[in-house]
């Protein structure tokens, strides 16, 4: 008995130490299985999720949840389909997250929300750039008008309600296409307009006209998936704990905010038409920022560029500006108070310093960093510093607003100008002299010259362009234009100016090293000489130049159309003779030759005349060269066409017949008159070594082929 009472214990024990082990190894088996885990991602092309030219992902929602899987051990599975459809796969559960969901309570019982959203986003009514008949504004223009929305979105509700409450009566289309594939609906005209996010940045084929509304957007996790949605909810969390604007962030990065609509309004036209041109007072000797061109008395530098921008940014009017240089800074202010001037540029001046002027600023056109000109033995410690003495140009605002706003327990005092500020710098009197990371390349010499170098401070300084208090319509025109203009080409502008400006001349790089100008002398007279000794062979030279430019010449009329500036039948007979050189000497390689001919241009000659019918060649020619851009395209006869195609032109030689042909019908839908039409016929024929002998076959079974399209085009016409 007592044997079997051990034997129970041991076996006991062992259970006990067994069932132990599983408990300890439970978690670790779970953690394993976590890591593992695989989420089926919805994927569809939107600025939340993009494919590059390389094929590379990337995008808002992308990032995003790369930055979830760091937390989480994700592993993702992308489902591609358009939105509408992948959000009802989340329901059916054939994916398990998607992205860019706005919460609905019907939503919310079929799908699972987490407790933080991935952002807030805007709506707009998208129409096509090249709309002349919208009017801002007047929203009575969408009744009866075609309106598309994504099937089942928020937008579609949202758009909805907003017709309601306008008292609108649109016929909407509820898209289940790609975003792009509803938006190339909206420029071929097959939609009035299309209701989309802020974020679509195609202004070549959309612009936003009218806000809607907006709302946050989530992660949305399938029912059955509760298990994901604990870990969605941790991951965000901790996500937020690590940067609290991280929603912002990744908007900012991925998402175009087009809510700057590109028509002026009613009111904003009706000043600029009263008004005229914008007169714009700047800063001379300002650059790379703005300067006045001494040659030539025009505006130079970035706010140039920002201007011929700005000028032409919006779709239903042009801005034209009127520069106006002044000295410096108080004289600028002074002339937008007397009114010499609509606006001024630069202004550093912070909110309460315009208030007590009465002016208003726009959102910054430019930032730049704040670097500081120290001595270099003090470079080290610089920084270090809790207070230093700059140096400031004297009697100009903006210096004193970057000193309060920027460095507010420094000290400073103010000196006539740049130099004097640098020179106080070398002579002690000064710790440094604050300038735009932009002028170091213009003050570089200076700076070295004087024993001192420049630091980056860390600060950033913004440039505004500040108008008069009340003068609303304005205001608003420019702040307008500081959410269209890109900001990418005023940066490329400002490095462009600055370097520019840090170009040494010869007669400065003299003046600076006198021991120089012997050896110039020296150098000229030795250039003199060989002038004087070949003066008699460049007589003969140009002799012989003269006339090969004359052949030149004559080729080129030989071989260029004057009408269609295309290759013409000298041309085309030139390249088919290489073609053959090539084949005869053994080369192996594939090429196609089109034949095409313009149909009825000799009754459009004679009904309407014989510059109407250079205007159909023309467009024929546009269209010819616009679809066949990689290839060779010659004018071999009054109304016939060539093209020889290789490469990449070759392979999608098939694609290109169908992209003419369709390009062909929409010009002719489109053309208001006959002349301005494209009716061409087009034939094919590709090289093949076992059934042409030469490339004047190709040629001719092209011809046959184009004629045979000619036929058939002429028996629909009279069927029709």
């Amino acid at each position: 008995m007592k044997k079997n009472l051990t034997y129970i214990k041991r076996f006991a024990a062992l259970l006990l130490c067994f069932v132990m082990i599983c408990v300890c190894l439970l978690p670790i088996a779970a953690n394993a299985e976590e890591k593992e885990k695989t989420v089926r991602v919805g994927w569809y092309d939107a600025p939340v999720s993009m494919i590059d030219q390389y094929g590379r992902r990337s995008g808002h929602a992308y990032e995003y949840q790369a930055k979830i899987a760091a937390y989480t051990g994700w592993n993702y599975e992308y489902v591609e389909e358009s939105w509408p459809n992948l959000l009802q796969m989340l329901i059916d559960g054939e994916i398990d997250m998607l992205s860019d969901v706005s919460y609905t309570e019907e939503r919310s019982e079929n799908m699972l929300f987490p407790h933080l959203p991935m952002g807030e986003e805007d709506y707009y009514i998208f129409i096509s750039p090249d709309n002349k008949d919208y009017i801002p504004d007047d929203y009575s223009y969408f009744d009866g008008k075609k309106v598309g929305a994504n099937k089942g979105s928020l937008q579609e509700k949202m758009y909805q309600d907003w017709e309601k409450s306008n008292n609108i009566e649109s016929e909407l289309f509820e898209a289940t296409c790609s975003e792009d594939e509803s938006f190339e609906m909206v420029r071929k005209g097959e939609l009035d307009a299309f209701v989309s996010i802020d974020g679509y940045g195609a202004a070549d084929i959309a612009v936003p006209v009218v806000k809607i509304g907006s709302s946050d957007y989530y992660f949305a996790i399938n029912k059955d998936r509760p298990d994901l949605l604990e870990d969605l909810n941790a991951a965000m969390s901790r996500i937020m704990d690590e940067n609290p604007y991280y929603n912002q962030d990744m908007k900012k990065k991925y998402i175009s905010t087009s809510g700057a609509n590109l028509f002026l309004s009613s009111t904003e036209k009706e000043w600029l038409s009263g008004h005229g041109k914008i007169r714009i007072g700047y800063q001379d000797n300002n650059l790379p920022f703005c300067a006045e061109d001494k040659k030539t008395g025009e505006l130079s530098g970035a706010l140039k560029d920002y201007l011929d921008d700005a000028s032409k940014c919006f779709e239903n009017a042009e801005l034209v500006f009127e520069p106006v240089a002044y000295p410096c800074a108080a004289d600028l202010i002074q002339a937008l108070e007397n009114g010499e001037v609509d606006c001024m540029f630069p202004s550093n001046l912070s909110t309460s310093d315009v208030e007590a002027l009465n002016i208003v600023l726009t959102p910054s056109i430019i930032s730049s960093e704040i670097y500081a000109v120290v001595r270099k033995p003090n470079q080290n410690t610089f920084l270090q510093q809790a207070v230093n003495h700059a140096a400031v140009i004297e009697g100009d605002p903006n210096y004193k607003a970057v000193m309060m706003d920027h460095f507010p327990n420094w000290k400073w005092d103010g000196y006539p100008d740049t130099q004097s500020c640098l020179k106080a710098v070398a002579d002690k009197e000064a710790d440094c002299f604050l300038i735009s990371n932009y002028y170091y390349n213009k003050l570089a010499k200076q700076i070295e010259k004087l024993n001192l170098t420049a630091l980056a401070t860390g600060e950033i300084l913004d440039y505004y362009i500040a108008v008069v208090e009340g003068n609303t319509e304005l205001y608003s025109i420019l702040t307008r234009t500081t959410n269209i203009v890109s900001k990418a080409n005023i940066n490329a502008a400002l490095s462009y100016y600055s370097a520019e400006e840090a170009k040494t001349t010869l007669i400065d790089f003299i003046q600076d090293n006198p021991a120089v100008d012997i050896a110039v002398v020296v150098v000229i007279a030795a250039f003199v000489l060989i002038i004087v000794t070949q003066h008699r062979i460049i007589r003969a030279k140009k002799e012989v130049e003269k006339s090969n430019h004359k052949v030149e010449s004559l080729n080129k009329l030989v071989y260029v159309d004057a009408l269609t500036s295309l290759h013409n039948k000298g041309g085309f007979d030139e390249s088919l003779q290489q073609i053959q050189k090539r084949l005869d000497d053994g080369e192996q390689f594939d090429f196609a030759i089109v034949m095409l001919d313009c149909n009825d241009l000799k009754p459009i000659n004679d009904q309407y005349g014989h510059d109407k019918g250079d205007i159909y060649l023309q467009t024929s020619s546009q269209l010819v060269c616009r679809v066949y851009k990689n290839s060779s395209v010659f004018r071999i006869g009054g109304d016939e066409f060539a093209v020889i195609l290789q490469d990449e032109d070759f392979q999608n030689r098939n694609d290109l017949i169908e992209r003419f042909n369709k390009s062909e019908a929409e010009i002719c839908a489109s053309a208001e008159n006959e002349w301005e039409k494209v009716d061409m016929a087009i034939g094919m024929a590709e090289y093949d070594p076992r059934e042409c002998d030469s490339v004047d076959n190709v040629v001719h079974h092209a011809d046959i082929n184009m004629y045979e399209n000619k036929r058939a085009k002429k028996k629909a016409r009279s069927k029709s």
